[in-house]
């Protein structure tokens, strides 16, 4: 599963804490109906984020390399 669950903070009123440093390659994060989840970009291709009817539906990877 490339999504990954971030944790918020409950009793800072559901803020997200992210220590940048600690990624070395780019990264997103989706926000959707009070979740959150990370995944990091691949280095050649697309990431789409599907929403459907105002909620995150999927997020799609489409990948490839360059010749």
């Amino acid at each position: 599963m490339r999504l990954k669950p971030v944790e918020t903070d409950s009793l800072s009123g559901g803020q997200l804490l992210i220590n940048v440093e600690e990624q070395d390659k780019p990264f997103v994060i989706v926000v959707s109906e009070g979740r959150a989840r990370m995944t990091v970009l691949p280095d050649h291709g697309e990431t789409k984020v599907v929403t459907y009817q105002g909620k995150v539906k999927r997020v799609k990877f489409d990948e490839g390399e360059d010749f």
